[in-house]
């Protein structure tokens, strides 16, 4: 049995939902709650990242190392090429998403969902244990100053993530000029990732969040920019999710 230990607002979580959904594996997903999720992550591979995937007695952390496992135990429908040059940008690829556009939108993001928490519980919280929305108004206060200093989410740190991330979507936009998939003719964890990781700018419904009827005006004028050059990520969820 597949089990996914996530929070379920977490892009990079979704980087596995995806890939678990698009090879047609059972799993189930464990949602659980943002600062109190370190005890059990901890008790499963030693340290509070997530996603984390359970299978038989193994606990993969990591999305692309999960990414990695997933392909090698389960061949059908795989993420990445045989051929060692196309795979190898792929690979890169999705390097770059991880790094450049991931930790970017999460920095984005977060630093203008972080001030209202009318908004984020429920996204922390969503189809999590029955005590969650309680729990987490109690906490909330405290959780957002330890994820700011963790994530060093600050007006200077920000700034820096905000032009990070308009390079990183335009690398994507000029790659994809005249090309259906960022590496080869065939949809590949490449693809998987990047959109996976845009998803946060563009909310496609398939994410497997209840996501808000409204967000905040800040990160609306966050988002509206992008949105042109981020059709592919919502054609990619339609086709291939």
């Amino acid at each position: 049995m597949l089990t996914l230990y996530q929070f379920p607002i977490s892009h990079y979580c979704e980087k596995i939902r995806w890939a678990l959904d698009y090879k047609q594996l059972d799993y189930r997903a464990i949602n659980l709650l943002p600062g109190l999720h370190t005890r059990q992550a901890r008790k499963l591979v030693g340290s509070t990242s997530l996603p984390i995937l359970l299978h038989d007695g193994k606990a993969i952390q990591n999305s692309s190392d999960i990414l990695d496992y997933l392909d090698q135990q389960f061949p059908d429908s795989p993420l990445a090429p045989e051929e060692a040059g196309l795979r190898g940008q792929v690979l890169a690829w999705e390097k770059f998403a991880d790094e450049e556009i991931g930790v970017p939108v999460r920095m984005a993001c977060y630093h203008v969902l972080l001030d209202y928490p009318e908004v984020v519980i429920p996204l922390f919280t969503d189809n999590g244990p029955w005590y969650g929305p309680l729990m987490m108004k109690i906490i909330f206060p405290k959780l957002r100053q330890k994820m700011r200093a963790m994530m060093k989410i600050n007006e200077r740190t920000v700034r820096i993530a905000h032009k990070r991330l308009e390079k990183a979507v335009d690398k994507v936009w000029v790659r994809l000029q005249n090309r259906e998939f960022l590496v080869g003719d065939h949809f590949s964890r490449a693809d998987l990732a990047t959109a996976a990781l845009l998803a946060p700018l563009c909310w496609p419904q398939k994410y497997g969040l209840n996501w808000p009827r409204n967000f905040p005006e800040r990160l609306e004028t966050i988002a509206a920019p992008y949105r042109e050059k981020l059709a592919w990520v919502d054609g990619l969820y339609d086709q291939y999710r």
